[in-house]
């Protein structure tokens, strides 16, 4: 069976320096786990072609499609802080660019592909559980209209990879609108490489932001784009875990789903990620870490936004210093929306920080309560109703205000608040069950989160909390 790939690459058309071209590395013996028909047809590909062994040996890097250029791309980031002036893909590369079935340009990438002059030390490879978990996170993550990178399929290698115990290898073909990051302006930034700069600025203002009018257009369109994107990340109580720079997409995406996690029980100070001993990158600190990152951003545009060094600056600190309210202004209306308040008005926030603050202390889960207002299983989800049920009055008050029938604005609460998360204990026990050689949870999962709005008939345990004996208290980054 012959698959065809419409390539139609541009970032191998840049300057070399902005990446190495090799190949992946052929693996023992690759097995299919998943395919992604819908992605694969929006992508202009055959499913059934995929699923075969000609379709299986190129998703595992065994066969390299024609007119694929596989790349390792070069970036730097700040990682938890700390500035390192090159990483790179050290276990990735970029088999190409497709047109998709909406006339936009997207990466096919192979995660897990093998070692790259940027894998410092690092096998290259991914095991079998992040590349789980990042299909069924990622997807649901598209499912629930938050912009991601996207799981076309996953393949086992036949080979073992080593942690801290031996696990077995996978890939996972991810797809994305592109890889560029904040850490791939800071690479050249770090390098004084100004033309390197300009190159990679016209590059993704073409791709991404065609109305941007240069560097400092750029970086206000990078600055709304994540600023909404965040924002849809704490109204689902998604934590990312590691969001450095070289984690932080120019397009406006979540990428590199490592530790990250969705809260259960709420708290904003809730860390999942076991190297985030210090909670820089908890649920709370999400946004301001958000800023940072864009400031990293903003110093790297600054030798490109024009010849006068102090306007450029000036200009860009304009940029930054108005992202508080960008970014509030995305947070409350999506919150708004999630207790049914179609339109803000004066004491809206307040309302809405209220009901998180009466949440944290009544250990309530984070989904569910949302999920359930307006019915009379809200108060159920709080250790002690009395805090819920002075809000509940307050709320009532103020849909009353608005003329928000209860149906109306219950409508708006189904719409905007999720039933099924991926919730942390369910992807543990689907990673778990597909180690023995079981992968029937895991495609339930994929399943269920496809359709995150409805409440499904026999999924009711995959809304429900974990018990005390299942909950996940850290997460792991693949390497």
């Amino acid at each position: 069976m012959t698959i065809r790939f419409a390539f139609d690459n541009s970032y191998e058309k840049l300057p070399e320096r902005f990446y190495a071209r090799l190949g992946p590395t052929a693996v023992r013996a690759p097995g299919l786990i998943k395919v992604n028909h819908a992605l694969a047809r929006e992508l202009g590909l055959d499913p059934a072609a995929l699923e075969s062994p000609e379709g299986v040996a190129i998703l595992a890097g065994n066969a390299v499609p024609e007119g694929a250029a596989p790349l390792a791309q070069a970036y730097a980031g700040h990682q938890f802080g700390g500035f390192s002036p090159q990483l790179g893909d050290g276990r990735a590369l970029l088999l190409g660019e497709l047109r998709g079935a909406d006339g936009r340009r997207y990466d096919l990438q192979l995660k897990g592909s093998g070692p790259t002059p940027f894998s410092r030390r690092g096998d290259g490879r991914a095991w079998l559980g992040p590349v789980l978990r990042e299909y069924v996170v990622s997807e649901a993550m598209h499912a629930l209209g938050i912009p991601t990178t996207r799981a076309l399929a996953a393949v086992t290698t036949g080979e073992e990879v080593y942690r801290e115990t031996p696990l077995p290898g996978a890939v996972l073909t991810r797809v994305a609108t592109s890889h560029v990051r904040v850490g791939t302006f800071q690479y050249f930034a770090a390098r004084n490489d100004g033309e390197a700069l300009r190159l990679l600025t016209d590059y993704v203002i073409a791709r991404h932001y065609p109305e941007a009018e240069g560097a400092l257009g750029l970086l206000k369109a990078v600055c709304a784009a994540q600023a909404r994107l965040v924002a849809q990340w704490m109204g689902v109580g998604f934590i990312h875990g590691v969001m450095n720079t070289d984690n932080t997409q120019i397009a406006g995406e979540t990428i590199d789903y490592g530790p990250c996690a969705f809260m259960d029980t709420y708290h904003p100070a809730t860390v999942y990620s076991s190297i985030d001993r210090g909670g820089r990158y908890a649920y709370q600190n999400q946004p301001d870490i958000l800023l940072w990152n864009l400031a990293q951003l903003a110093s790297a545009l600054v030798p490109v936004m024009g010849n006068d060094s102090d306007t450029a600056v000036a200009e860009a600190s304009a940029v930054l210093q108005g992202f508080g309210e960008t970014f509030r202004a995305e947070w409350l209306a999506l919150f708004a929306r999630k207790i049914g308040l179609a339109e803000v008005q004066e004491g809206d926030e307040a309302l809405v920080v209220d009901l998180l603050h009466a949440m944290s202390a009544g250990q309530a889960d984070f989904t569910n309560t949302f999920c359930s207002l307006g019915t009379a299983r809200a108060r159920d989800h709080f250790l002690d109703p009395a805090g819920f049920d002075a809000w509940e009055a307050r709320w009532q008050a103020r849909l009353a205000q608005g003329g928000i029938a209860p149906k109306q604005a219950r409508a708006l609460i189904c719409a905007t608040n999720p039933a099924y998360i991926p919730r942390n204990h369910r992807i543990e026990q689907a990673i778990t069950a597909a180690l023995a050689g079981d992968t029937a949870p895991f495609e339930r999962l994929v399943a269920v989160l496809a359709n995150p709005w409805e409440e499904q008939p026999g999924a009711e345990d995959l809304a429900r909390p974990p018990a005390e004996d299942e909950v996940v208290r850290a997460t792991f980054c693949g390497t």
